[in-house]
């Protein structure tokens, strides 16, 4: 009895991890079909700035409000600490910091795989259930280089730029609390975030990391969408699971990044 047991488990551990690989290996084959159909695009640019508008613009007010109380919020606990050790005025350094290298780009992309992500798989999905897809196939267009390769591209040129709006609203927000309301000495706000933060040691390896999440997100809330089932809870099921993918993969190369880009 023991032993059926053992073998059931075991078969099932097997059947799974293939089907795992399998469709791991699938969505890896569609990623190489989406970028070669994007060869055409430089022809046809306007469909990209139009999903650009979509994804970036109607996602700017969650991003700048999240990043404006980000700041509120790294100011005061920043200057508690800060304080406590008569270190207060590179409160500026401090904010800045925690925005450009880590939170901009991580926030960010959780907000945008919830906004822009879901709206994608959701839009995608519809097309999918109301036989869109199939039509533009019959008429022998490519949905994969009409539909899905402008808004992948859309969203990697949006991410970080909605990702730099964050930090700067953040370091703002930084500035009305730290400087306006607590009182920390405005010269040296400025002037210690100018003497630490590092162009291209902070600045860029934070646009690389909003990059990297950005085609991470865009692309899996595209393949969820291209793949959902052709019904109300096939799209519902699919616009769930690419909130939850996209943020632990989000999170998971977040890890990744910092331990290349800051272990010195």
């Amino acid at each position: 009895m023991l032993k059926q047991a053992l073998e059931k488990m075991l078969l099932k551990i097997g059947q799974k991890t293939r089907a795992t690989l399998a469709d791991v290996g699938y969505a890896a084959n569609m990623f190489v079909d989406l970028l070669k159909a994007s060869r055409g695009l430089l022809r046809r640019f306007r469909l990209v700035t139009d999903q650009i508008h979509f994804i970036g613009n109607y996602s700017l007010v969650i991003i700048a409000v999240s990043g404006l109380f980000v700041g509120f919020v790294l100011a005061l606990q920043g200057y508690n600490i800060l304080n406590k050790f008569g270190s207060e005025q590179v409160l500026g350094t401090m904010v800045t910091l925690s925005l450009v290298r880590e939170l901009g780009p991580v926030v960010t992309a959780l907000l945008f795989a919830g906004r822009a992500g879901t709206s994608l798989t959701a839009e995608i999905g519809l097309m999918k259930a109301g036989e869109q897809l199939a039509a533009m196939e019959m008429m022998a267009v490519n949905p994969i280089e009409r539909v899905l390769a402008p808004r992948f591209w859309a969203g990697v040129i949006a991410m970080p730029m909605l990702a730099a709006i964050f930090s700067a609203v953040g370091v703002f927000g930084g500035y009305i609390v730290g400087v306006l309301l607590i009182g920390v000495d405005e010269g040296a706000f400025w002037s210690q975030m100018q003497a630490n933060v590092d162009l291209w040691e902070d600045i860029a390896n934070g646009v690389i990391k909003s990059i990297v999440f950005g085609f991470a997100v865009t692309y899996i809330a595209l393949f969820q969408g291209y793949e959902a089932e052709p019904t109300p809870e096939g799209v519902s099921r699919a616009t769930t699971r690419t909130v939850v993918i996209a943020s632990l993969i989000v999170l998971w190369l977040d890890f990744i990044l910092t331990a290349f880009m800051f272990n010195k």
